[in-house]
């Protein structure tokens, strides 16, 4: 399954390092990203792909981790809701 994860802080050392490593622990690939800073603020869109054994609330549960100790906000939606928004 194919997910849409966004990210968004103050900008600060070491965010791409902390997520790209939660999402390995959990096996997620990342397909594309896209980064950029906004004054002080880090806004970040992924592509993930997501294996049969992880779903999108439980990566959702391990990324609060992250969310926390590098104080950001991320979210993660299935690929599939923006195709169908893009078809109505």
């Amino acid at each position: 399954m194919k997910a849409i994860m966004t990210v968004t802080g103050i900008d600060h050392t070491g965010i791409i390092a902390a997520v790209a490593s939660a999402l390995a622990e959990r096996d997620v690939n990342i397909l594309n990203v896209s980064q950029t800073l906004m004054g002080e603020w880090f806004t970040m869109i992924m592509q993930l792909e997501l294996n049969e054994t992880v779903s999108i609330p439980d990566l959702q549960q391990h990324m609060s981790a992250v969310e926390a100790e590098q104080k950001l906000q991320i979210r993660i939606q299935s690929e599939m809701i923006f195709h169908e928004m893009h078809r109505l």
